[in-house]
């Protein structure tokens, strides 16, 4: 056989398999885009909920917050300060979890805790990095010592991160909806970087579908909700029966994804979650968390590779799967394993599609005409077609709905931008599940940070 007709060979093949795979993925998203809608039309006359017209909590409490940081100098001054100018709650405390290595950032973090006695200083007793949860299980302790030493009571424990812009609604509403609930979420959607509309925009795309639509879907029908790390806020009494459970700390040190895995944790203890979608009053506003997410492929490549290493690879280990009877359970968390397998599919289709186009180029150059597609072939692309223009639809109408429509028009180029990022993570992180499993120890592999300027726009 000759150069032509083993290519022929591997495109056909390539192009096979990965029409398969697109096919299956592309019939398991429709299935969440027909219970999206199955539920609107359920709830079409449901009232929205108003930040606004909550109804007072029946429990007073002081809310927690908790800010872990590790090399966190550029912005958690401004993050603190914002906070505390933009919380309008009338008891709550802001707990920042430093490294005794970290000089810079315990010095930024201190410079605006000598001037509010709301923000709590605790430097863990280990260098850094260590890992998000271990940080958090060092304010978890601090926060237990001052409850004996004040003697107040806990209402919540909100996670926040070192980048985050918090909304000033964000502690009424969770001091209410956390009432007779385990842990309550609110979405959280991504600040396009200036300059960085194709990288940093598809976080925005991503998050737009996740936490207007998946999520949605995922508690409707009953399955475990994990947490996005922030802009969650957790019971103190469930955060204690897991520690107790755990022996003594709540978050598990060893995990690179301990927000995904506390959440499927809280769900498997009974624990009722809420995701939580309140307007605040502005145009289209919702109470939601912001932040600048990476604006760089290599910052992209590598927290979707921790994102995968941690939910797809380690977390199925860690995690393993729901009570028997809970199928939607099971097919979500099969849905956040499909990762690995989607990347592989998604390589052979752009290498079956280099391949095809080789192999045009060839029988034209040597003047013989293209092979026929099969008519079972050609019925599987053409679904394809219509599937993957369905997707684009979605992602369209669900970024424009939080962005605006120009944002809808950038989320086809950063279809593409998603899928190259992804494809490359996904090597990163089989190296590094393969180097856990080898006894490497799990460490903070975190990207550079940035905090928008929030000051009035002349």
């Amino acid at each position: 056989m000759d150069v032509t007709g083993v290519m022929a060979v591997v495109a056909r093949e390539l192009t096979l398999f990965a029409a398969a795979g697109l096919l299956i993925g592309g019939l398991d998203d429709l299935l969440v885009d027909l219970l999206y809608l199955a539920r609107r039309l359920a709830r079409r006359s449901a009232t929205p909920i108003h930040s606004h017209a909550l109804p007072p909590p029946l429990e007073p409490g002081r809310m927690i917050v908790f800010i872990p940081a590790w090399d966190e100098a550029a912005v958690i001054g401004a993050m603190l300060s914002a906070a505390l100018v933009r919380f309008r709650h009338p008891d709550y405390r802001l707990y920042v979890g430093l490294y005794p290595n970290d000089p810079a950032t315990i010095a930024a973090a201190a410079d605006v805790a000598q001037h509010d006695e709301r923000v709590r200083l605790v430097i863990g007793p280990r260098d850094g990095p260590t890992t998000k949860a271990d940080c958090l299980n060092a304010l978890w302790r601090a926060l237990a010592r001052d409850r004996v030493a004040e003697d107040f009571t806990v209402k919540a424990i909100v996670l926040h991160d070192a980048e985050d812009v918090v909304h000033p609604d964000e502690l009424t509403v969770f001091d209410t909806l956390i009432e007779g609930r385990a842990v309550v979420q609110l979405p959280v959607l991504p600040l396009v970087v200036p300059g960085s509309r194709l990288v940093s925009g598809h976080y925005a795309d991503e998050f737009a579908e996740s936490h207007q639509k998946q999520l949605v879907v995922r508690t409707w029908i009953g399955a475990g909700m994990p947490l996005a790390g922030t802009g969650c806020a957790i019971a103190p009494t469930m955060l204690a029966e897991i520690a107790a459970r755990r022996g003594g700390d709540p978050f598990d040190s060893t995990s690179l994804t301990e927000d995904y895995e506390l959440g499927l944790r809280i769900a498997e203890l009974g624990g009722e979650g809420l995701f939580a979608r309140v307007a605040d009053g502005a145009a289209g506003g919702i109470v939601a968390v912001r932040a600048y997410f990476p604006a760089t492929l290599i910052a992209a490549i590598r927290q979707k590779a921790r994102w995968m290493t941690g939910i797809a690879l380690i977390g199925w280990d860690r995690t393993g799967w729901s009570r028997t009877a809970a199928l939607g359970d099971h097919w979500w968390r099969l849905r956040d394993r499909r990762a690995p397998l989607a990347m592989l599919v998604l390589a052979a289709a752009y290498l079956g599609l280099f391949a095809e186009a080789f192999g045009i180029v060839t029988w034209w150059v040597e003047g013989h005409p293209l092979p026929p597609l099969t008519p079972a072939l050609r019925t599987l692309f053409a679904i394809n077609a219509l599937l993957l223009g369905w997707r684009l639809t979605m992602r369209m109408v669900f970024t424009g709905r939080a962005y605006g429509w120009r944002e809808a028009l950038w989320s086809l180029p950063r279809f593409v931008i998603g899928n190259f990022v992804a494809l490359a993570a996904a090597p990163r992180a089989l190296l590094r599940y393969l180097l856990v499993l080898r006894g490497r120890p799990v460490v903070w592999d975190k990207t550079s940070h940035a905090f928008p300027d929030l000051s009035p726009q002349p």
